[in-house]
């Protein structure tokens, strides 16, 4: 029996993404669909990184295909195309950098440093191309997460080049002054040594760039998110009342400035006993849900309070490099994924499409 491509069409559009739940042939995911004889091929093209899933996903497109009368052979190829999308009015783009994703709080101590660490390395185990922009001034953290010491080096003495380690790329005002010098700027300079650390960087081809935000909503961090061009914030909090007062606070500010809320963190969400298994909610119980489905926002996940995730960020290796087949790196490559896919359903950037105006006086 001859294989049609309407009926292929048919049976591989009962596969769905298990992250957004939609088919891939209505989505238009389904490319170079091939049928020679009893051989056919196919590639599904993703708008985020899902390497831990490939593998899975592709045997399930290549068992549907199969269910097809005549079908023999079946081969499925991932791929994965990452494009820019929408940032705010009138703040310039980057041009090496297609999205730039927020992680923040409302308050210090919540994690949100470990938690922007450990997802830039996520992404990047995912398969993407990512960088840390260290956005905090006063206090930068990602120097000493990330395993790092070196001072960036500048070829034109006005550009700097990013360092590296666990994959992606990183810049922090941390590498620029001495470990114990404290930064005894006004919000103006370090709003303007920030803008220079974003720009100035020679990223290089970035699907995402993750900026660790200084915590709260002053005026620092309020100039920030109109000035740095954010596609979207992850709001990082624990269950605790008073960590979500501040969050609340966080995201108010985002919306003001119109930066999309692609989600929320709940860290610090139970202490599992490593001697007797006993689970503890220390700071409270689901409060980062509930605030979730109040304010109609994504619940991305709750990370546990475990010493391993902070001696681990403390040596410069996060949980993600340190044990990446361990339960605790996949709750945070899952998180990725779906911090990914809220990204791939923000509305596109088409500047780059836009014509260049020239006027002249002699036309």
């Amino acid at each position: 029996m001859a294989v049609t491509e309407q009926a292929l069409l048919a049976a591989l559009a009962s596969v769905r993404d298990p992250h957004t739940g939609k088919d891939f042939v209505s989505t238009r995911a389904l490319r170079d669909l091939r049928i020679d004889g009893g051989a056919v091929s196919f590639t599904v093209e993703l708008g985020y990184p899902a390497r831990s899933l490939e593998a899975a996903l592709a045997g399930e497109l290549e068992a549907a295909a199969r269910t097809v009368p005549g079908v023999e052979r079946a081969s499925a190829a991932i791929a994965t195309r990452i494009v820019a999308h929408a940032v705010q009015r009138g703040v310039q783009v980057l041009p090496q950098v297609r999205n730039i994703i927020a992680v923040a709080s409302g308050k210090g101590g919540v994690g949100k440093s470990t938690t922007a660490a450990n997802l830039a390395l996520a992404l990047a185990a995912e398969g993407a191309r990512v960088g840390v922009l260290d956005a905090d001034i006063y206090g930068p953290s990602q120097p000493m997460m990330l395993g790092i010491s070196d001072r960036p080096e500048s070829a034109d003495g006005k550009t700097m080049e990013p360092l590296r380690n666990h994959g992606v790329q990183v810049m922090s005002i941390g590498f620029l002054v001495e470990p114990d010098q404290a930064m005894i700027w006004r919000g103006p300079m370090a709003t303007q040594a920030l803008e220079q650390l974003l720009r100035q960087t020679n990223w290089q081809d970035l699907d995402y760039l993750v900026v660790d935000m200084p915590p709260g909503t002053g005026d620092i961090q309020l100039t920030l998110s109109q000035r740095v061009p954010i596609t979207g914030a992850v709001i990082v909090t624990t269950p605790q009342d008073i960590a979500l007062l501040d969050a609340r606070k966080g995201i108010r500010m985002f919306e003001k400035v119109g930066v999309p809320i692609l989600g929320i963190v709940e860290n610090m969400a139970a202490h599992v006993c490593s001697q007797c298994g006993h689970v503890e909610h220390i700071f409270g119980e689901g409060g980062g849900r509930r605030m979730a489905e109040e304010s109609g926002m994504d619940y991305l996940g709750a990370l546990p309070l475990d010493l391993q995730i902070r001696l681990q960020a403390d040596s410069g290796t996060p949980t993600v490099a340190a044990a990446p087949d361990g339960e605790v790196a996949g709750i945070y490559r899952q998180l990725a994924r779906q911090v990914a896919v809220k990204v791939a359903q923000q509305a596109k950037d088409f500047s780059s499409k836009f014509p260049t105006i020239a006027v002249s006086k002699d036309t």
